[in-house]
């Protein structure tokens, strides 16, 4: 960089920008070039070789071309106030982007989670019933009449537009609490709580705790018509283990009318609050 004059082809050289970006900042003044008169040769000097470096790194910040050339020039009035304000701008708009990026990241990486455990519980045809802890996790939930349409709950209108109403987004595993395991096992209609994680914190009276418990658990791979076989599979285990279940039930869809129509790819795990039989104990109501 000796020289004090620079063809168009130079700076695109020395600086791997395209000449097609030259000529374009050259037209709007973001980058000056000069002519020679008696044959209007463009050409450039140091000082638009080094304005180059400058102008890439507003453009990795997500500056505009006029900005950039506000920025530059810094004829206006005032100009790092001036300038201090596009950056406060650029910093709250860069923000609300990463805060879009972080709840679509989450969506998709609970998704995903799923899907993988879906296959796993499948390709090993897990059937199991086991008692485990379940970790308690807060959820927001709905209260709704439930009439055996299970395809309206877990694809629920009227929740995804209470989701909507609270300006919220929901990620992860529909889970539906059934009030009574009995009548769920029975295919009788009942009052039931929707209840999904959400992207962004909720109010404590929408937000109901789900877990912190010992509970009964069982994957039902196929269609829901037939998840009765599962109850009645847990509910035989139970008692020939000496366990007391809880009233409720909950059902987690890992997989369901979200993610295929093929319901025999269908994996819901279900749940029960669990307690040993002993004659001084029985579960809370």
């Amino acid at each position: 960089m000796s020289k004090t004059r620079y063809s168009i082809g130079d700076v695109s050289r020395i600086c791997n920008i395209s000449k097609k970006a030259l000529r374009y900042y050259d037209k709007i003044g973001l980058i000056h070039s000069q002519r020679k008169d008696f044959n209007n040769y463009r050409y450039y000097t140091q000082e638009s070789l080094l304005s180059v470096p400058v102008i890439k790194y507003y453009k990795q910040m997500g500056f505009t071309l006029d900005e950039m050339r506000d920025f530059i020039e810094g004829n206006i009035c005032n100009v790092y106030r001036t300038m201090q304000r596009s950056f406060k701008a650029k910093i709250d708009e860069l923000e609300r982007a990463q805060e879009d990026i972080r709840r679509k990241y989450i969506s998709v990486k609970d998704w995903h989670d799923l899907i993988v455990e879906a296959e796993m519980v499948i390709d090993h045809d897990i059937r199991d019933v086991s008692v485990k802890f379940v970790e308690a996790t807060e959820y927001l939930y709905q209260e709704q009449d439930f009439d055996n349409d299970i395809e309206a709950a877990i694809i629920n209108i009227d929740f995804t537009n209470y989701v909507e109403s609270l300006r919220n987004e929901i990620t992860g595993p529909v889970i539906i609490n059934f009030s009574s395991r009995k009548a769920r096992m029975d295919g009788e209609e009942q009052r039931v709580r929707i209840m999904q994680k959400t992207l962004i914190p909720c109010p404590d009276e929408v937000r109901t705790k789900f877990g912190g418990s010992m509970m009964l658990a069982c994957y039902h791979i196929g269609s829901h018509e037939n998840i009765g076989e599962t109850y009645r599979k847990m509910s035989r285990w139970a008692q020939a283990h000496k366990y007391v279940l809880g009233e409720e039930s909950y059902e987690r869809y890992v997989t369901d009318y979200w993610t295929t129509r093929n319901s025999a790819q269908f994996v819901t795990e279900v749940m029960m609050r669990v307690f040993r039989e002993t004659a001084a104990t029985c579960p809370p109501s």
